[in-house]
């Protein structure tokens, strides 16, 4: 087969062959990813000298990270996406264009966010709940420290991960992570129990498993099948960079946006936990915030699996838009909704029905009976709408893959800053803590009436295009 025509395999097999081709290794990929700050978490819960705390320390970084995420998403969703469409039409030169042009912005960007978080740490770790008690403060800063140094190699993998699907190698990318992620697992515990380093340890461990998914990152770039990369290929190409960037903006706002949603809870959880007759007590001041961590890292896993199966499909779609064959985008679409609907629902009996033993894992048993009850309250309440949350994130990326990127924003902006904000700052003014809880589940459920409406909207689009 020519070079030219390399993935034209992406308009002649079935679009199931295709997206289990493709999504499995996304979802494989982008779960690996969430363990990264999990297992972090799961040392951290069980080491004897960093407990609760440290887990709360570890909730106050996490947004950052996302917010690190978040851009790297956009420049690589984005020119996956546009990458696709091009070699869908069969032109290679600004395919190559468009993938040097979004490694020099990967690189530029992650210098600057690396800088900024340096510079404003006490600021970003206040907004975020850090200064719940000293302790968590201390060690919040520990490590944060050393994730911030790490986020140029974070950000540089997590972009180039969805570029190389796009060159046809999802397994490529999905081992990529992997080898990290593994590294990263062995390292948390040689780090943080034997060699006592606590939480630099802890984000020590992380960056070094970023440092080899970044390095064979690189490795791949250099040995692309249906792009060849040469020095013209590098450089900043403001044309091509408004063809690809708001294809990528969807996948930027529903991370940044989360930022914004987790500040808002984050602080709504300090606020009213101080309240509350039994957290309010000094001992008991970072459960709330320790367990509303651990759940949103349960829902990070749910949703890197929904993540994966849309993001997956983002080069089969594309391509098949480029080369006009969009019947196969609708049953694709259809594929899509029922996977995303079934992966909800399987979510939601694990939370409903062992909240006590996924808690466990975090630690439980050296924490107080508080620990325990709040997060089986939390588990069963803040994830009971699994199944439309799964549903209306598939439906934010499959949009942006058709090059939707109004409709997508739209939907994504709603759910995390209008609903996501909005719901955990005015509930917990009627129910206190428990508004918190409420908020997630009505903030799905309102997502989900506009998500239906949008779905109809498009397949009505693909079934007369």
């Amino acid at each position: 087969m020519s070079e030219t025509h390399a993935n034209d395999f992406l308009v002649r097999e079935t679009p199931g062959k295709l997206m289990r081709k493709f999504a499995i290794p996304c979802i494989i990929s982008l779960v690996v990813a969430a363990l990264y700050n999990i297992v972090d978490q799961i040392y951290i819960a069980n080491a004897d000298y960093l407990g609760s705390f440290g887990n709360a320390a570890n909730t106050a970084v996490f947004p950052m990270t996302v917010l690190a995420l978040a851009i790297a998403v956009m420049i690589g969703d984005g020119a996956c996406a546009y990458v696709s469409i091009l070699l869908g039409r069969h032109e290679q030169k600004d395919a190559g264009r468009t993938i040097g042009n979004a490694i020099v912005l990967t690189i530029c960007s992650s210098v600057i966010v690396t800088l900024l978080y340096l510079l404003l740490a006490e600021p970003i770790l206040t907004l975020f709940g850090g200064r719940v008690n000293d302790e968590t403060y201390r060690l919040a800063r520990e490590y944060f420290f050393y994730i911030t140094l790490g986020i140029p190699f974070y950000m540089f993998g997590q972009a180039m991960n969805p570029i190389i699907r796009s060159d046809g190698s999802p397994r490529f990318a999905m081992i990529s992570t992997v080898a990290g992620a593994i590294t990263n697992i062995f390292l948390d515990w040689l780090f943080i129990y034997p060699m006592h380093m606590g939480m630099a340890g802890a984000a020590i461990a992380t960056v070094l498993g970023q440092v080899l998914t970044a390095v064979l990152a690189i490795w791949y770039l250099c040995h692309m099948k249906a792009v060849k990369l040469s020095k013209a290929s590098f450089g900043m190409f403001p044309g091509l960079m408004r063809c690809y960037l708001p294809l990528g903006i969807t996948s930027f706002l529903s991370q940044a946006s989360l930022v914004v949603s987790m500040a808002a809870v984050q602080n709504s959880t300090a606020k009213w936990g101080a309240l509350d007759p039994i957290f309010g007590q000094p001992q008991y001041t970072q459960i709330p915030l320790a367990v509303l961590g651990i759940v949103m890292k349960f829902f990070q896993i749910a949703i890197s699996i929904s993540v994966g199966l849309s993001a997956g499909c983002i080069p089969v779609v594309g391509y098949n838009v480029g080369a006009g064959r969009r019947d196969r985008v609708r049953t694709l679409f259809t594929y899509l909704l029922t996977a995303e609907a079934i992966v909800g629902f399987i979510a939601l009996f694990i939370v409903e029905v062992f909240p006590r033993g996924l808690i466990n894992i975090f630690g439980a048993a050296n924490e107080s009976e508080y620990y325990t009850q709040f997060a089986i309250r939390s588990f069963r309440i803040y994830l009971c709408m699994m199944p439309l949350a799964m549903v209306n994130k598939g439906t934010f990326i499959f949009l942006q893959a058709l090059g939707k990127a109004k409709e997508s924003m739209i939907l994504s902006l709603v759910r995390e800053i209008v609903f996501g904000v909005f719901l955990p700052i005015c509930l917990p003014m009627i129910f206190a803590l428990n508004g918190i809880l409420y908020s997630f589940p009505t903030a799905d459920i309102l997502t989900f009436v506009l998500s239906v409406i949008i779905i109809l909207q498009t397949y009505r689009e693909l079934r007369t295009a």
